[in-house]
């Protein structure tokens, strides 16, 4: 798991950008929803999951008020979980 989580360090601090963190397999950068709906996750070795959020005050947002990944450029790790 150490290995995975050192990868996907690496990504997430190489992106200029959280839009430019994969989406796809096996990084997969995926917004969650219900209470969790302003974090964040990326896949580690299933169902485990690093889970972070943007750490800009105020929050970038879009126009319809969801977060504008293209202007997020700090994050804040909270855990490693299995959220399901």
């Amino acid at each position: 798991m150490a290995r995975v989580i050192t990868l996907r360090m690496v990504v997430l601090g190489a992106a200029p950008n959280l839009s430019l963190v994969p989406i796809t397999p096996p990084v997969r950068r995926h917004q969650l929803s219900g209470d969790r709906r302003e974090q964040f996750a990326v896949d580690l070795v299933h169902p485990k999951r690093l889970l972070f959020e943007v750490n800009h005050d105020p929050v970038p947002r879009k126009v319809d008020g969801g977060i504008n990944t293209e202007q997020v450029t700090a994050i804040t790790i909270l855990e490693v979980a299995d959220y399901h």
